[in-house]
């Protein structure tokens, strides 16, 4: 207001075009600095955060390893089956330990927009994830039928979306117990033979928390997750499937 007074009386301009420039000029400066002084507390609360997690995550290694070399070590020198049934379950949760270890290491890198590409082959890939969650799922018998396929890509993230993608095939496998995995024209099939699903629920599989079962455990999110990385590493993602005869999901990669 003074500055307007000042403008219009002492300087006795009747110029209201340069009022109006000088005036959203100063209001523009005015909002920068308040939200500077208002966003700049938070950045460095985020920093702050990120610092923690990274160094929290550094320390949760060691015990993991350490864990895990010692079970290797106990497993040479017991006989008794109990213990080594026992023994065998510890390793089995400190892996599962150590896979949430490399997904929150993922989510840090994801946050901080590192770009993430590697060249690897989608065979060796599979045969990885399978061996771990043949573990985890005993009960299904998992065939694989695999061919070499080299790609570029975000390696820890497709080992997510196999791991989400098969999760999902044993949820739903009903009274099936077998899953199906293979590789032909620089494509990854993973196909169950559980409940299925009609034509509108696969308009909505993608959909944050949408579940076609409510009663089966999960927040209903992973298949969103696997539809975000598909479409930003430019996977084609594709999903067959038939009530009662099972689901079928196609990943095309690029071949380099």
């Amino acid at each position: 207001m003074g500055f307007t007074y000042y403008f219009l009386i002492v300087l006795e301009s009747d110029s209201y075009l340069i009022l109006s420039i000088v005036g959203i000029c100063f209001t523009l400066l005015s909002g920068i600095f308040i939200s500077k002084l208002a966003v700049d507390p938070l950045l460095a609360y985020v920093r702050s955060l990120q610092n923690l997690s990274k160094e929290t995550l550094h320390e949760l290694n060691l015990p993991i390893s350490t864990i895990l070399t010692n079970t290797q070590m106990l497993e040479k020198s017991i006989d008794d089956a109990k213990s080594i049934k026992r023994l065998a379950r510890i390793t089995t949760a400190c892996e599962m330990l150590k896979e949430r270890y490399n997904e929150l290491d993922y989510m840090i890198k994801m946050q901080a927009k590192e770009e993430i590409v590697e060249e690897f082959d989608v065979s060796e890939l599979v045969e990885e994830r399978i061996t771990f969650l043949a573990r985890i799922y005993p009960q299904i018998e998992f065939d694989l039928s695999l061919t070499n396929l080299k790609i570029k890509s975000d390696r820890k993230g497709l080992a997510k979306v196999i791991d989400n993608v098969v999760d999902n095939g044993v949820k739903y496998s009903g009274t099936s117990k077998k899953i199906d995995i293979y590789i032909q024209n620089d494509t990854l099939y993973i196909q169950d033979y559980g409940v299925g699903m009609d034509e509108v629920e696969l308009l909505r599989i993608f959909d944050n928390y949408y579940q076609s079962n409510e009663t089966m455990s999960g927040f209903g999110i992973g298949l969103s997750m696997v539809k975000r990385f598909c479409d930003k590493n430019k996977i084609a993602l594709n999903f067959i499937s038939v009530p009662q005869e099972g689901t079928k999901v196609k990943l095309q990669f690029k071949k380099i």
